[in-house]
């Protein structure tokens, strides 16, 4: 179940329990709404809604197609949070490589922006190794709104995709579920395979320097074969349509 939300006013504002082992980072106006995932604050700062992806706009790059609901995803956030306070909150690494903010995002009332926009179909969870904090409560929320065709997830661009050749779509973050029919550890890299012809089939990859997190956490990646499971992340080429996995959350077990 998805944890509970309890609200504890602490200097004037609401701080969620889901927030509390969490860094506080402040408490700011929004003044402006760049897209569905990243907004201004009122130091001038950029914020980048840690957790989540919503459908991307260009943005001044050239040859960058609009992501379907793109706009819509823009005008949602900008309901929920233009011109008014957000508190946040860091659970990782505090800055990407752009110098926007990274953080967990949350109005006065408790409204929690990441679970509010991935509720509503206008994201998708988008974790990563250096910042996994309440990822596991945003793929259940993400499961929700998966469920209930809300927002991306009625058109097709968003679509699971089953973890064929065919199906995924090289240079595209996916969401892709399959049968693994064999699961190796191979000079020190773990190979999730999807199929039974490695140079072809989508495969699932996890990188020596990365294994290790998964042994402390007690994820055995062998004992996958044979498990229904979804992988989120890039997919690249390499043989066959491959996704790099870095940190557990990208790894769903569905059949356990």
């Amino acid at each position: 179940m998805t944890r509970t939300l309890i609200l504890a006013l602490v200097v004037f504002w609401f701080v969620p329990s889901a927030a509390a082992e969490l860094d506080a980072g402040g408490r700011f106006p929004v003044l402006e709404i760049i897209d569905g995932d990243t907004l201004v604050l009122g130091d001038h700062s950029q914020v980048r809604l840690v957790g989540i992806q919503a459908p991307k706009l260009p943005l001044g790059r050239p040859g960058f197609k609009t992501w379907p609901l793109a706009r819509e995803a823009k005008q949602v956030l900008s309901e929920l949070a233009l011109d008014k306070m957000v508190s946040l909150f860091h659970g990782g690494r505090r800055q990407d490589r752009h110098r926007r903010r990274l953080a967990h995002l949350y109005l006065d009332d408790g409204t929690w922006l990441q679970g509010e926009m991935i509720l509503r179909g206008f994201a998708r969870v988008y974790s990563f190794l250096d910042n996994r904090a309440l990822a596991s409560e945003l793929l259940e929320m993400e499961e929700q709104s998966r469920k209930a065709r809300r927002g991306i997830w009625g058109l097709p661009y968003y679509h699971v995709r089953p973890a064929e050749p065919d199906a995924v779509k090289l240079g595209r973050f996916e969401l892709v579920v399959g049968k693994i029919t064999n699961a190796a550890i191979v000079r020190g890299r773990a190979y999730l395979n999807f199929g039974t012809d490695w140079r072809t089939d989508v495969t699932a990859s996890v990188a020596p320097k990365h294994l290790g997190l998964f042994k402390r956490e007690g994820y055995d990646l062998v004992a996958l074969t044979g498990h229904q499971v979804r992988v989120r992340g890039w997919v690249d080429k390499w043989n066959g349509p491959m996704i790099r996995v870095t940190h557990p959350e990208q790894i769903e077990l569905l059949d356990d």
